[in-house]
């Protein structure tokens, strides 16, 4: 890769397009692009995230989380580069059903809270969940991997199980949902 982040004010976007890895320009609001900003923040938010008390095996899953939406990143600029895989699906289906096992059942909806990391949990969730309706987006207008939209969709039921496995390791339970609550 070398040292290609030299010059970070390189003014070629200044006419509002944006330069994609295999050389093309687009247009700074393409489909393409706004996924990319997607994945970007989501991995941000993680990074907040990750600045919370959290027990350390999950900080390092998270972590490697991040790593693998930096490769996501890199698929969406390159169109036709594939860096997400089976194995990175799989992992994060195996995480699911590890903190999923040791949570009550759901029996009724549940409002984003209850501690500091539980909430920041349940940002990154709704930033992924955009994440994930841009690359369907993109999807629809131009060949991309099934991996990357497959990789958001587990990764938001992921957060999402965190968030409630947050509450817990904080002490608390889930924020509940009242449906008939007297407004």
């Amino acid at each position: 890769m070398g040292n290609r982040l030299s010059k970070i004010a390189t003014r070629t976007g200044d006419a509002g397009t944006t330069g994609l890895g295999d050389g093309s320009r687009v247009d700074k609001d393409a489909l393409r692009v706004h996924a990319m900003g997607d994945v970007d923040e989501l991995n941000s938010q993680i990074g907040v995230l990750l600045c919370e008390a959290l027990p350390p095996t999950m900080k390092h899953e998270l972590a490697s989380i991040q790593h693998d939406l930096f490769d996501m990143g890199g698929e969406l600029c390159i169109p036709g580069y594939t860096m997400i895989t089976d194995a990175q699906v799989a992992r994060l289906d195996a995480l699911l059903e590890k903190y999923n096992a040791d949570l009550p059942p759901l029996k009724d909806f549940i409002l984003p809270g209850g501690s500091r990391a539980a909430a920041i949990a349940h940002v990154c969730r709704t930033v992924c969940r955009r994440a994930e309706r841009a690359i369907v987006s993109v999807g629809k207008s131009e060949p991309i991997n099934d991996h990357p939209r497959q990789y958001m969709n587990r990764l938001s039921d992921l957060l999402f199980v965190l968030s409630r496995v947050l509450n817990r390791v904080d002490g608390g339970n889930d924020v509940l949902w009242e449906k008939d609550r007297s407004r």
